[in-house]
């Protein structure tokens, strides 16, 4: 048992635990989703492929506008009431797909999930700070990634026997399957006690919610995320198209691959999310993912062409660093944009940042499939150039961020930062 404890990624009974319960539940339905939809819009409702990847483009891009609103409205409210009111219109939202039977209503659906999806995410974000505290909620983040992680991996698992089934009736068990575990996450959430905010200070609402789209620092550093961020689209699509047609791996290898990546993440995030609570930190952790993820896009090129074993072996490897760079990624950003978030505005912030990084998810299919699937190698190593520049570019425009901000801080502080950021 207590081995189990020492690498099971749920944290000791308390408000962390209850919330990484309902994370775990959250993510069983997306695993369940992520794996049986796009056979069960497909094949059982009878749409083309084409018409639902359109569909998927147009709701993602129309569902980052809910990003910053709902971000700053939890920065008003009990973001764990809202989060649980937001779950519970997901509930009704995915039980909708039930009624789907053409395009257009198809899109409608799409589109209502995507705003949900992006919306709640910043909410998310709002409470694990409110949750965590200012010391805890980045590791609170590493945590709730790993169960995450292990809830989309078990959802996967169990819808395969939706898609091993292949009728009418699992794909619905299916559709309801993921409507459950938004009830049941909503339910737990609600077992968290509310944090009301804070009083309102001198500054209207609305500034409020709009300072951070006007914070030039924190855009800056928020969009260098965003580019490292376009990492989650090389393991979920490119590596898997390039393991097929470049190299002489067997196709089996791209679950390997993607099973390696996720039982590390399980593993490690909670361990490689330690110390980067604050600016300064998570800056130079930024630096560290920008250059491990080169690394790895220069092992993943150096696959080209190689005999299966070979191949094989080397795709693992590089994942496995991949995973390491991904880590580190995912905590930087993190402790970035909370550490350089206005205090009365978190959420607001988070709300930014989840849309800098929807746009990376929106933008990365298209362009790494012609930057490295047609570009080859020549691709593989530009896109290494790429994250280890914006890597080592992280760490002065976060000392400019802190500099900018400590002015601000200050009444009456001039061209120079009343203190002196943490060295980078």
């Amino acid at each position: 048992m207590a081995s189990f404890t020492r690498w099971s990624p749920l944290p000791p009974p308390g408000r962390l635990r209850t919330l990484a319960m309902a994370t775990l539940a959250n993510t069983l339905g997306s695993g369940l989703w992520l794996a049986g939809a796009p056979i069960y819009l497909t094949q059982d409702i009878g749409l083309s492929a084409s018409s639902v990847g359109l569909g998927l483009t147009v709701a993602g891009l129309l569902g980052l506008t809910a990003a910053v609103p709902l971000g700053g409205l939890a920065d008003r409210r009990d973001p764990r009431t809202l989060r649980a009111l937001l779950q519970l219109l997901q509930a009704a939202v995915a039980a909708s797909y039930l009624l789907v039977g053409s395009f257009p209503g198809f899109l409608a659906v799409a589109v209502l999930d995507a705003l949900l999806t992006s919306g709640n995410l910043a909410v998310r974000a709002a409470l694990v700070a409110a949750v965590g505290g200012p010391e805890g909620r980045i590791p609170a983040f590493a945590t709730l990634r790993a169960v995450a992680n292990l809830g989309i991996a078990a959802g996967a698992g169990l819808a395969g026997f939706a898609l091993a089934a292949d009728t009418h009736l699992a794909y619905q068990v299916l559709v309801v399957g993921n409507t459950t575990t938004y009830l049941v996450s909503a339910a737990l959430l609600l077992r968290l006690p509310a944090y009301p905010p804070a009083a309102a200070g001198t500054q209207a609402a609305a500034p409020r919610r709009t300072r951070a789209l006007r914070d030039g620092p924190f855009l800056a550093v928020s969009g260098a995320s965003a580019v490292l961020a376009l990492h989650w689209t090389v393991l979920t699509l490119i590596v898997p198209l390039w393991t097929v047609s470049r190299t002489g791996a067997p196709p089996v290898v791209v679950s390997a691959v993607l099973l390696t990546n996720t039982a590390l993440t399980v593993l490690l995030a909670v361990r490689l999310g330690r110390g980067a609570e604050a600016a300064a930190p998570a800056a130079r952790a930024m630096r560290r993912a920008g250059l491990v993820l080169a690394a790895a896009m220069l092992l993943y090129a150096a696959t080209a062409g190689l005999p299966a074993v070979a191949a094989t072996g080397l795709l693992l490897f590089a994942t496995a660093v991949y995973t390491f760079g991904d880590l580190w990624h995912g905590t930087a950003g993190a402790g970035l944009a909370y550490g350089l978030a206005a205090p009365d505005a978190i959420g607001a912030y988070q709300g930014v940042d989840g849309v800098f990084a929807g746009l990376a998810r929106a933008a990365g299919p298209a362009l790494l499939t012609w930057a490295v699937l047609d570009g080859g190698v020549a691709g593989w190593i530009g896109v290494a150039a790429l994250f280890a520049a914006v890597g080592l570019l992280v760490p002065a425009l976060t000392q400019w961020a802190v500099a900018t901000r400590d002015r601000r801080a200050v009444p009456g502080a001039s061209g120079h930062a009343a203190h002196r950021p943490a060295s980078l």
